[in-house]
């Protein structure tokens, strides 16, 4: 199949990117590296009036290195990260995980902020960036507002943004040299989405002990109480964190197995 019949838009600055999401009043979709969005307006979909074209959009595509964090711009690649021609905030986890999301082509064109509007659970960045704690820029013609990553992916496909908003950039905390972190994901073959994913993160410098399940039905599962299953055995730690799951009403029995063991296993690599 191919797209209904759309305009296009490529606002030269985002004040005009504002102003056009703003007159479009719903009936547009931002653009920025379209590795999604392109095969769902294949399929038919999404229908927009108007594509509105933000990838080359200076604002977008910055990032700023701060004492503190790093500032990524929402149309920055995939490949940008990987080839670390950004800061790295992370101890070296985004530009490592960068590296396996789908095939190099993909990586070339998709960006960080599009992953995260699409709001796929089983996509790497949301499950990532909520282990790092993440803060989210929104923009629109209103002004400026920031939320938390753990607020703005409310749950399957769905983000905290209105029709006449968009993803400016993501602020991420600086983890300290002594940090660990470890991911891993379960695909059935390179390039896929993942069927579970698991994310550890711990920073004793920041007093930080973060466990994420991610590829879930919904938004990336924060594991409370994270500190406490260091000093658990395996067998304990996995009892818990499945019976965690089942009240987060998980409910089929290979599903919580998968993504215990894929916690578990990001958790070995941390502590490798």
């Amino acid at each position: 199949m191919k797209p209904v019949s759309f305009g296009y838009e490529r606002p030269q600055t985002l004040k005009d990117a504002h102003s056009i999401l703003q007159e479009r009043n719903g009936e547009s979709k931002i653009l920025s590296g379209g590795q999604s969005l392109g095969p769902m307006l294949n399929l038919r979909l999404v229908q927009p009036k108007t594509l509105i074209d933000v990838s080359n959009l200076p604002d977008l595509v910055h990032a700023e290195d701060r004492s503190r964090s790093v500032i990524i711009g929402a149309c920055v690649t995939h490949a940008n990260i990987e080839d670390r021609l950004v800061p790295d905030p992370s101890q070296g986890m985004m530009p490592c995980l960068a590296s396996g999301i789908a095939y190099r082509a993909v990586r070339n064109r998709g960006t960080i902020g599009g992953s995260l509007c699409h709001a796929d659970p089983a996509a790497d960045w949301i499950s990532i960036l909520t282990a790092l704690d993440a803060k989210i820029t929104i923009s629109g013609h209103r002004g400026r507002r920031v939320v938390p990553i753990s607020r703005f992916v409310k749950t399957v496909f769905d983000v905290d943004l209105a029709t006449d908003e968009l993803l400016e950039s993501i602020e991420i905390p600086r983890l300290s040299d002594k940090a660990r972190w470890g991911y891993y994901k379960f695909c059935r073959k390179t390039g896929e989405f993942a069927e579970a994913i698991g994310v550890v993160v711990i920073d004793p410098c920041s007093d930080i002990c973060r466990f994420v399940i991610g590829a879930t039905s919904g938004a990336p599962y924060i594991v409370p109480g994270a500190d406490s299953f260091l000093t658990s055995t395996s067998e304990v730690r996995q009892s818990s964190i499945m019976n965690l799951l089942i009240e987060k009403e998980m409910s089929d029995l290979y599903e919580r197995e998968l993504h215990v063991v894929a916690l578990e296993r990001a958790l070995q690599r941390a502590n490798a």
